[in-house]
């Protein structure tokens, strides 16, 4: 996942002006207390991030990925 679509997916699950928000102030607790923003700046794969974030909001599978969306494959080790 690219950090491009990383925000289009925001958008589109959580809406441009409440996923705008919480990339800026929701604190990411399994990202040691990092906001979306701040994860995304300090090089954390946007996949990781938008996971982290789906779980801590407890979004399911069914809405993580959009409606049109595939989940990404895992980044490579």
């Amino acid at each position: 996942m690219k950090e491009r679509e990383f925000w289009q997916l925001l958008e589109e699950v959580l809406g441009r002006t409440y996923g705008r928000s919480l990339a800026r102030d929701q604190v990411l607790t399994a990202l040691d207390d990092m906001t979306v923003v701040e994860a995304l700046a300090d090089g954390v794969e946007p996949r990781v991030v938008w996971n982290v974030l789906c779980d801590q909001l407890q979004i399911p599978d069914s809405r993580r990925w959009g409606k049109d969306h595939n989940a990404p494959p895992l980044p490579a080790k």
